[in-house]
């Protein structure tokens, strides 16, 4: 069976590149190809959104393109990073009419989100709800095979429709997709897409850890500065001194620019009064 981890990473961003590191590792633990879209394949009209709205997100779609040369393939955002004990998700989950994610919704409230995409279309009758809560799958994560329709359903005109509208446009549009049309889904072990909604408490031992949204930013920084610091920690043993050296350096210096881009302080400024005080510690 052909398998493929597919993944965007445009910008030469360090979490991006520790993320791809970590990728390509696990691909090669679970027998994957590794494919990275560095482009965009679809072009999305965002103009005036209600809400934050990436014109980045539709790539996605992509996978529809993989599954005619693969039989599976696993998505992961590049926030995610694969720790080195992640467990074999092709194996764990091997029904091929299933789409696997996770539900975030008994987690996080996604009332209004499904209100908005229920008013886009005709409305999903008896959307599945758990203790009150609206399930509600978490797109930065998938795993499909060939056999299961949702992205020949799935499509760039119907995110169109809602990208400017409705919150989360492209998770949103999916899981009404998935609810509409009856598509086969399971939620997975929250391990396999481990975000900072569950708390901080031991989630370095999860399998895919999701630095989306604050990514575990307790007295930290940035998530690019968290991210970067745990992956030296769990991928030291694979990195010279210099390396890690060079990614942590990487990360800082981005917080920076984008702190100079709000502030209008200089970078250098920043720098120089930064690294002594709190750069001390996530540059050692």
């Amino acid at each position: 069976m052909k398998k493929a981890i597919f993944t965007l990473a445009i910008g030469d961003n360090p979490m991006y590149r520790a993320a791809l590191k970590s990728f390509e590792r696990y691909a090669e633990k679970v027998g994957a190809d590794l494919v990275v879209s560095d482009r965009l394949h679809y072009k999305i009209h965002i103009e005036n959104p209600k809400y934050s709205a990436s014109p980045a997100w539709p790539e996605k779609l992509y996978t529809a393109e993989l599954l005619k040369q693969y039989d599976r393939v696993l998505y992961l955002d590049a926030d995610i990073m694969v720790t080195p004990w992640a467990r074999d998700i092709f194996e764990e989950y091997q029904d091929l009419e299933t789409v696997y994610m996770f539900d975030e919704g008994p987690y996080t409230d996604r009332t209004i989100p499904v209100g908005e995409i229920n008013a886009a279309f005709d409305a999903v009758e008896n959307w599945p709800q758990t203790d009150g809560h609206y399930s509600y799958y978490n797109f930065g994560m998938f795993l499909i095979s060939k056999e299961c329709p949702l992205f020949e359903l799935a499509t760039l005109e119907g995110m169109q429709q809602v990208c400017n509208t409705v919150k989360f446009y492209d998770q949103t549009y999916v899981n009404y997709v998935i609810q509409k049309n009856k598509i086969k889904n399971q939620g997975v072990d929250a391990a396999f897409n481990r975000m900072d909604l569950l708390g901080n408490e031991d989630y370095r031992k999860a399998d895919f850890i999701h630095y989306a949204g604050r990514g575990y930013r307790i007295k930290c920084p940035s998530r690019e500065i968290r991210y970067v610091d745990d992956y030296c920690q769990m991928y030291g043993d694979t990195l010279t001194p210099t390396e890690i050296k060079q990614l942590k350096l990487d990360a800082w210096n981005l917080y920076t620019a984008n702190l100079k881009r709000k502030s209008g302080v200089p970078q250098g400024l920043l720098n120089f009064i930064g690294k002594p005080t709190l750069g001390r510690k996530w540059l050692k």
